[in-house]
């Protein structure tokens, strides 16, 4: 087991080096990652919050919006897309379409190419909140990223890149 800094620098460095000293026989090594992973999460979603709110929007929201505006002109997909992209069951995804139809972001649409079927396709002021969310967000985490250049950007996204694809493919 490698020995503990004595001297930490952030709350994380704190936290393995306590752990460190109550349990030496631990090699508590992966904390020093994954626990800037878990503060860093919470740090984004309050990011997300913050930027969704300020375009009237709730995560939810934002996650159904953002996936009809990606889809491209003109802006629409089947519920059942749309319960596959943002992760949500069909009854969640019923629910949400019907809040957001009664707010004036989507519309449900019959499907061109079969009768017995409906699109969701995004409303101009679906577009502008889910725009508008979207860019305040980029802020956000441009500043949160503002520590590294091109290069540090790009070693950390293909560093977090291989941690992710074994736990997203199962």
């Amino acid at each position: 087991m490698r020995p503990v800094d004595p001297s930490p620098g952030d709350e994380v460095d704190r936290i393995v080096a306590a752990w460190g000293r109550e349990l030496p026989e631990l090699d508590v090594a992966p904390m020093q990652v994954l626990s800037r992973v878990t503060r860093l999460a919470r740090h984004l979603e309050r990011a997300r919050a913050e930027s969704f709110s300020a375009h009237g929007l709730e995560g939810w929201e934002f996650d159904v919006l953002s996936a009809l505006r990606r889809a491209g002109d003109p802006y629409e997909l089947s519920p059942g897309t749309l319960v596959q992209q943002t992760l949500s069951t069909s009854g969640t995804t019923t629910n949400r379409i019907d809040r957001l139809a009664a707010r004036g972001l989507v519309e449900r649409r019959p499907d061109p190419t079969d009768r017995r079927s409906v699109k969701v396709r995004l409303l101009p002021p679906g577009a502008d909140a889910v725009d508008g969310a979207m860019r305040t967000l980029v802020t956000h985490e441009e500043t949160m990223l503002s520590g590294f250049d091109a290069d540090g950007r790009r070693a950390l996204a293909d560093s977090l890149r291989r941690l992710l694809l074994p736990l997203d493919t199962h």
